[in-house]
């Protein structure tokens, strides 16, 4: 999952390779790639498409569902090859310089992944079909960014490498029951989170369900920088508009407040030693009534949480954790290109984006009218929320190399006590800027 892997490929080694928008359904071919420019008749043709997704997840479900359109409508034949993330992402640079390379493939966003593969020439420039096709209209700038490079490999550029057909966030995940029975309200603003957190702390209960050996608690400490910044802050810390400045009042807050929740008892003095699993668990079980994570946890949460909950973005902020979802890119050496986009557009039409959406994923392009799930429609609703404000920002973990490392290193010195804000900021400072300096 992107939320943990270092987002740079600044070594150029195969280890660093390691808004609703209403459409109507367009299958008419575009021009420019492998196959029969503006033709449809894919018939005796056969689409090679590797992806790693579990045969249970929303993307499978919808991504099969789209195959026999497209082979209704092509009179092609797909041959899905399923890979593991991890077959794909360390073999990618090595197959796609091949004859063996797919015509579509999944694959991860960021600039270690997809970037370093836009930069070495390995996945098409696919720019003409998003015109053609109308992509760019469904996909709000934020999704944008990330499928979009630089020539060295650095997203937000202005050549379209990628296409999501899903996103995620984070936000606040509320045990309503727990809320109800201990007489507190749910917040809407800062000031109530923060009413809502001493409430249940005077009655004993811990009430953030975190993790400081796993990325949770990095994301808080970002979450928390976001309340206090804007969106230029985003793009110096993210795309290296600007120098970052760690003794500014975003960075500062986010240490700060981070260290007085667990001074306060609103996160447990152990935290440095949970993994984001057991946070998860512990709100499952409703231990700890507040959880501050991702959508991916959405489906999980539907199945096994005995209780009502909510979600909701974090209170008083316009900012979010969050960004597209993997990509589907075509490989340069793909044979049949034209199909590849003829797929990709069935992918992103409201039938196919409605299975996302109705099977716990976050469709980017889904009419909501579509949605049939009430838990499904809250979810999509909130990520719409955030994409109309702009307002996601991304992982904290992204800008250098090893900087997810770095990130849950410090911040369990913080936590911990072992050492104070300001040389916790310092540290951090020291290795972002090492690990960005080819870049800015």
């Amino acid at each position: 999952m992107a939320r943990t892997n270092a987002q740079r490929r600044a070594t150029r080694t195969l280890a660093a390779v390691g808004s609703i928008a209403v459409a109507a359904l367009t299958l008419s071919a575009c021009s420019g790639g492998g196959g029969d420019a503006g033709s449809t008749d894919g018939a005796g043709k056969t689409l090679t498409l590797w992806h790693y997704e579990g045969a249970d997840s929303a993307m499978a479900k919808a991504w099969n569902a789209a195959i026999p359109i497209f082979e209704e409508k092509t009179g092609a034949t797909v041959k899905v090859e399923e890979k593991s993330f991890e077959q794909i992402q360390k073999t990618a640079s090595q197959v796609l310089d091949t004859d063996a390379a797919p015509d579509l493939m999944e694959f991860n966003k960021g600039n270690a992944t997809a970037g370093f593969l836009a930069s070495t020439g390995l996945i098409a420039d696919i720019g003409d079909a998003v015109s053609e096709y109308g992509w760019d209209a469904k996909l709000a700038p934020s999704l944008q960014t990330t499928a979009k490079y630089s020539s060295d490999g650095v997203m937000g550029g202005d050549t379209w490498y990628g296409v999501p057909n899903y996103g995620e966030f984070v936000g606040v995940y509320y045990n309503l029951d727990a809320f109800k029975a201990a007489g507190i309200e749910v917040p809407t603003t800062y000031d109530e989170f923060v009413k809502a957190l001493d409430a249940f702390v005077a009655k004993g209960i811990t009430p953030l369900a975190e993790a400081g050996a796993e990325y949770p608690l990095g994301q808080l400490w970002y979450q928390l920088a976001l309340t206090k910044a804007d969106r230029s802050w985003v793009d110096d810390y993210q795309l290296y508009k600007n120098p970052v400045d760690w003794n500014g009042s975003e960075v500062d807050y986010a240490s700060e407040t981070l260290k007085q929740y667990v001074d306060k008892g609103y996160i447990a003095k152990d935290v440095s030693s949970v993994k984001a699993e057991d946070a998860g668990v512990s709100f499952i079980n409703g231990t700890s009534p507040i959880f501050v994570s991702g959508s991916w946890w959405y489906g999980r949460f539907t199945e096994e949480a005995g209780f009502d909950w909510s979600l909701a973005t974090f209170p008083s902020s316009k900012l979010s954790l969050g960004s597209s979802g993997n990509l589907w890119v075509v490989p340069e050496r793909s044979k049949n290109k034209d199909l590849a986009y003829q797929f990709i557009d069935i992918t992103m039409s409201p039938e196919i984006q409605a299975i996302i959406g109705n099977n716990g994923g976050v469709p980017v392009a889904a009419d909501t009218a579509d949605i049939t799930d009430a838990k499904s429609k809250e979810l999509i609703d909130t990520f719409n929320g955030i994409l109309a404000d702009d307002g996601l920002s991304f992982y904290p973990d992204w800008p250098a190399p090893g900087f997810y490392d770095v990130l849950v290193q410090e911040l369990q010195g913080l936590v911990t006590g072992t050492q104070d804000p300001a040389t916790t900021n310092a540290n951090l400072g020291k290795k972002y800027d090492e690990g960005t300096a080819d870049f800015r």
